[in-house]
Parts: C-alpha cells; sequence; structure tokens
C-alpha cells in the first residue's frame, strides 16, 4: 500500500477545495482529512500498484487540490455577475410568457 500524508496551514488552504480534491481521487486512493494541531492534514492511501508511487500520488493530490482552489476563486469573483445573468434571462422568459411572444 502507497500512503503519504500532506499538511496544510488553514490560512493557506480551505477545508472545502481538501474535500473536493479527496473526492476526485476516490478511484485512486483514500482519504482521510482530519484538523490536528492547528493543520488540516491529508492521509492518502493507494491500493499497491506499479503506477502509483508516493510522489505520483503527492503531484495527482495537489493538481486536483490546485484546481480546486481554482475553481472556488472563479466562483467566488463571479457570482454576482452569474446572478445577474441568470435573473435577466429568467426575466426574459417572464416577459415573453406575459406577452405571448
Amino acid at each position: 500500500m502507497t500512503e503519504i500524508c500532506l499538511t496544510f496551514a488553514p490560512d493557506a488552504q480551505r477545508e472545502a477545495p481538501l474535500r473536493q480534491a479527496a473526492y476526485r481521487m476516490a478511484g485512486i486512493a483514500g482519504c482521510q482529512i482530519d484538523f490536528v494541531a492547528g493543520r488540516w492534514s491529508c492521509r492518502l492511501n493507494a491500493p499497491p500498484r506499479e503506477d502509483v508511487t508516493a510522489e505520483v500520488l503527492r503531484q495527482r493530490f495537489l493538481a486536483i487540490l490546485n484546481d480546486e482552489n481554482l475553481r472556488e476563486q472563479i466562483e467566488e469573483r463571479t457570482s454576482k455577475l452569474r446572478d445577474v445573468i441568470v435573473a435577466l434571462a429568467f426575466g426574459a422568459l417572464v416577459t415573453d410568457q406575459k406577452t405571448g411572444t
């Protein structure tokens, strides 16, 4: 079994992206996330496979975590614009239904 443990400071890494990355790793490795001694601890366990070394596991998890962090940042930065677009789209549908056009 390949096992690694990564730790993150809570001011540098939020919990939600860690959990999303753990979910996306489910086909490769199990991941246990705990908050220990003021830090996030992520323990990844992969069944024995030739193509999954500790370094591959670490790199893959960090790449997925980076992707999840970017997704979270984009969501935060674009949420107001997205809400306006959705409101305009549904507002146009309501207007079309009322006028029959």
